[in-house]
């Protein structure tokens, strides 16, 4: 009886331990999403810009250089284009709201604001728009990265303590 208590209580710390690293793992995966996207934005302004691709043969290109949620954005978004045959802001917008979850509202929506007009305005639009989110992605970067460093450590710790906390109460 007294081995099986101390497996609870060691599962409860270990679980309330982990709550918080998840936690705090979303602010380091807020800064790292933006940080991805402001690259790939950059390579979206030189393509649109310099060459005569298509917006999904871009998209395509920027999916298989960047890694991770940002690369998942594009490629999704390449995929509703071409397989769902969907516009190319219609698809840009469905792509951001599946696989932004760590992002904020703010974040989301200025992300989504460049794709109303992919596809629908001439290269010059395309590139100031790309521009202006941007900006808006370089003062939410240094956001994100203040709030990762006053909470991510906090909340990991803050997990232990609770368990711990819990461990305590229940002994």
């Amino acid at each position: 009886m007294y081995v099986l208590k101390l497996i609870l209580l060691a599962n409860i710390f270990c679980t309330s331990t982990i709550i918080g690293i998840l936690i705090s793992k979303k602010y380091t995966n807020r800064v790292e999403i933006l940080k991805n996207l402001k690259n790939a934005l950059n390579i979206f302004e030189v393509k649109i810009n310099f060459s005569f691709e298509t917006i999904p043969e871009i998209f395509s290109e920027i999916s298989e250089k960047i890694q991770g949620t940002t690369g998942k954005i594009f490629a999704d978004t390449v995929f509703y284009m071409n397989i769902e045959n969907m516009k190319a802001g219609d698809s840009w917008e469905k792509s951001i709201d599946i696989n932004c979850s760590d992002l904020k509202k703010d974040d989301i929506n200025c992300i989504k604001t460049l794709g109303k007009l992919l596809g629908s305005i001439d290269v010059e639009g395309q590139v100031s728009q790309i521009k202006l989110v941007k900006e808006f992605i370089n003062n939410q970067i240094d956001e994100a990265s203040q709030a990762k460093n006053k909470n991510a450590k906090m909340y990991q710790k803050l997990g232990a303590i609770i368990g711990l906390i819990i461990v305590i109460v229940l002994i």
